[in-house]
């Protein structure tokens, strides 16, 4: 619990200063943005603090400026701005909390394919507010659609993975082929009162009269008539395509797609059977519909969705008029894209299929299920959807952006290896008794330990891994030092491998001598080990025998190479996925 009068005191000088900035007047939510930058461990007590922020404003802002001035004057900024601090990103306030008495927020996808990056934003933005305003996260499967975006079993499980691979929990469930019955009480309602309608009316004819603003025949049928028609659509009287429920809109509305829009149609389910109810139900909501009903019988105060839902909430609207509902408040952010990765499912699914894809977690994708096998870490992904927050405007991603921040969160947690790829042999003649290196797993991080390199020489050899890419590198130079172990000279390439002896073992020596550091695997003490690229290509070579001491899914970072994900063992053979340099 928070210490009322510290912050009221921290919200009343944010208030002056933002009321003296802009005039005498102050924006509430600009101090709440404000506070929370400066004690974001107050976002858990955001409803609290919004009721607080609002009575605070109305006193600042009902002072004239001069005495806001003399106010502002007795506070200090200075001194807690001087302190340096981590940067934290938070999310800005949002909007109209004070007209709800819980937030309530909901993801709502159609479990037609895996999630992606794409979004990211709906899920992750949903889920935070509700969280940071104490309220409620649910969960809705969007699954109306046996026809054209049919649902399939496995997405539904694949789903709430991602969402808990996310840290997404949510508190409600929902699966709207489930809730039929409940559509249909809400159709004949809104029949009764004259809100809508059976059109039986061929498709070219109705679109000929919606672009003249004219209605057609079946718009003036009485509320009896409809009844029964729509009665005629459950029992199966009309076919697919025959009859479809429209809401009745202004026909004058300049947007041609919000005139009498469809509601229910007739889906002939023998043929196109739903994958959780079969062939149950033939008349089927759709998207305006189900949803618009669903958010405000499931008490959602906050719909968080792209602007290409605009027009949606328009339609909808004309339904809430006629049931005597409030609109939620609606929030509407650009489109993410990420440069380069394919967002959309059907290309997706589409490329699975022609086999130009390995699966849903293929490297080249920008799927959930991608990037979490490659080692992006869901705390990347909530950083990059708190910069891009709730604004209008669209998003493109870099993979650059996104590497360096997840670079950035498992450097310090990821364990240190050396992994040689196109590997060739280096025999270090002269090498008389076995020697064990004990290298430290992390530079910065005592307590991960160390690890050690057994070095066993034959007839006074020492062979070891390292990769045919460091050759120019190393001819360059009179002396090369092997990471963490020696200085050598007089390389030699012979046909097949290579050759040199040692020159000396501190670091002094090769820093004197600018050597160049190269990483390495003995022979005789190593596992195979075979990691797949971000462009989906294998490449395999030799590593530490540590490696294969490291849980599946840890992230490990190869010298020199890049950090990668460990993604299976078996055979004496370690399956990595490359996450980024």
């Amino acid at each position: 619990m928070f210490q009322e009068k510290e912050i009221e005191e921290l919200i009343r000088k944010y208030a002056l200063e933002n009321a003296v900035k802009f005039g005498g007047k102050c924006n509430p939510q600009a101090v709440l943005g404000k506070v929370f930058g400066e004690r974001p461990e107050l976002k858990s007590n955001a409803r609290n603090l919004v009721k607080i922020v609002n009575e605070i404003s109305e006193q600042i802002n009902s002072l004239s400026l001069e005495d806001q001035k003399n106010l502002l004057s007795q506070y200090s900024f200075g001194e807690r701005h001087a302190q340096p601090k981590k940067e934290e990103k938070i999310l800005p306030p949002l909007p109209e909390v004070e007209k709800y008495g819980k937030v309530v927020t909901r993801f709502a996808p159609n479990p037609d394919c895996v999630l992606h990056l794409g979004s990211a934003r709906a899920i992750i933005l949903s889920h935070d507010y509700a969280r940071m305003y104490g309220g409620k996260f649910i969960l809705r499967f969007e699954d109306t659609d046996p026809r054209l975006k049919k649902a399939s079993l496995p997405f539904y499980e694949s789903i709430k993975d991602d969402l808990r691979w996310l840290k997404c929990e949510w508190d409600e469930e929902y699966i709207q082929s489930d809730r039929l019955p409940i559509y249909y009480e809400y159709a004949r309602k809104l029949i009764e009162v004259e809100g809508a309608y059976v059109c039986t009316c061929e498709g070219e004819a109705f679109k000929k009269l919606l672009v003249e603003k004219r209605p057609c025949p079946c718009r003036s049928l009485s509320v009896k008539e409809n009844l029964e028609r729509f009665d005629k659509m459950l029992d199966g009287t009309f076919g697919e395509g025959r009859a479809v429920l429209r809401i009745k809109t202004d026909l004058n509305h300049p947007n041609p797609a919000v005139r009498d829009w469809p509601a229910l149609r007739i889906v002939d389910t023998r043929r196109h059977p739903h994958p959780r109810v079969g062939s149950k139900y033939r008349v089927w909501p759709l998207y305006n519909f189900s949803a618009g009903l669903d958010d405000h019988l499931m008490g959602v105060t906050h719909i968080i969705r792209g602007k290409e839902h605009y027009t949606n909430m328009v339609r909808q609207k004309y339904m809430y008029s006629y049931l005597g509902w409030v609109y939620p408040t609606a929030i509407h952010y650009g489109r993410l894209k990420i440069e380069g990765g394919v967002l959309s499912k059907s290309k997706i699914m589409q490329g699975i299929a022609k086999g130009l894809y390995s699966g849903f977690d293929d490297p080249r994708l920008a799927t959930f299920k991608a990037l979490r096998r490659r080692g992006i870490l869901p705390e990347t992904i909530r950083q990059i959807i708190y910069e891009v927050n709730i604004k209008p405007v669209d998003a493109t991603i870099s993979w650059t952006t996104l590497y360096s921040i997840n670079k950035k969160i498992v450097d310090p947690i990821a364990p240190r290896y050396f992994a040689v790829f196109n590997p060739i042999v280096l025999a270090i003649r002269g090498f008389g008794e076995e020697r064990k290196i004990v290298l430290r797993k992390h530079p910065n991080v005592d307590s991960m330990g160390y690890r050690s390199i057994s070095l066993i020489p034959e007839n006074s050899v020492l062979k070891v891994y390292i990769s045919k890419n460091d050759l120019e590198l190393i001819k360059k130079f009179n002396v090369f030092r092997l990471m963490g172990f020696a200085n050598l000279t007089e390389f030699n390439l012979k046909f097949t491998y290579a050759e040199a002896r040692v020159h000396s073992f501190d670091i002094e020596t090769a820093k004197k001598l600018d050597a160049p550091l190269i990483h390495w695997v003995p022979v005789t003490e190593c596992v195979k080990v075979q990691m797949i690229t971000p462009n989906g290509e294998l490449i395999e070579g030799f590593g530490e025998k540590g490696l294969a001491e490291e849980p599946v899914g840890s992230i490990v970072q190869l010298e020199r190479e890049g950090f990668a994900r460990i993604d299976s063992k078996q055979d004496n053979i370690v399956k990595l996925y490359f996450s980024t340099r």
